[in-house]
């Protein structure tokens, strides 16, 4: 039995993501902040489907908060670790960099990338000990090509970006891959505010992509199927940018 646990895992893209996982035999630890209704629903469905699963709450922009949980949930379960790690949840707080407030900006870059640092830092030892761990990022289109009105958002994702490419060159040895997934218009709440219609014309594919095919894409990185590939950052994006 492998665990994989999948950060902003209630909804959305991290909802998919945990499902899918749970469907190729991992035990999923599914990380949430507040909305417990949502993650009971995402673990119900995982375990109606003959899945293993486990809520673990924590917030991932605090740096203590993530410690502690990991930490508590390594002592209760003596002989079990963390092989995989999806580092998914995202927040997005848009304004012009103009009218930008910094806690607009810390915000963002706090839940977006330091979060990155503070779960990644938990998981690594035991993935460096064991030799063996997949490690996948969820960025955005936003950190390879920009958005105006993103810079916040856009600094944190490039951010990843770079800094999955760097952990990948660390730890390759170990059989630790480091990936990151690009996702551009995916329907979830997240892009529920845009129009489709007018932004559907951007993209070659003609429509938003669906939480299910980031889902996929993720599920073969953290297979052994995907072990001759790290450092790379996977765009789901319709061919809007590549």
């Amino acid at each position: 039995m492998k665990y994989a646990l999948i950060t902003g895992g209630s909804r959305g893209i991290g909802k998919a993501i945990c499902i899918e996982l749970a469907k190729d035999g991992f035990y999923v630890l599914i990380n949430y902040r507040s909305n417990t209704t949502e993650a009971q629903n995402t673990l119900n469905e995982i375990t109606e489907n003959g899945g293993q699963g486990e809520l673990l709450p924590f917030d991932v922009s605090n740096g203590e908060e993530v410690k502690n949980a990991i930490e508590c949930w390594t002592q209760n379960n003596p002989g079990k670790a963390i092989n995989v790690l999806v580092n998914n949840a995202g927040i997005t707080n848009d304004n012009l960099l103009v009218f930008m407030s910094y806690e607009q900006w810390n915000s963002v870059l706090r839940t977006n990338l330091d979060s990155f640092y503070f779960t990644t830092k938990q998981v690594i030892t035991n993935m460096i000990v064991s030799k063996w761990g997949r490690i996948i990022n969820i960025v955005s289109l936003s950190g390879q090509k920009g958005m105006a009105g993103q810079v916040n958002y856009t600094a944190a994702k490039a951010g990843v970006i770079g800094a999955t490419k760097s952990l990948a060159m660390e730890v390759g040895k170990k059989k630790i891959t480091v990936n990151a997934v690009a996702p551009g218009f995916i329907k979830t709440d997240m892009t529920k505010g845009l129009d489709e219609d007018e932004l559907k014309k951007l993209i070659p594919l003609n429509r938003f992509g669906t939480a299910q095919e980031v889902a996929y894409a993720v599920a073969f990185l953290a297979s052994d199927k995907a072990a001759y590939i790290t450092g790379e950052t996977i765009s789901i994006n319709g061919g809007m940018y590549s």
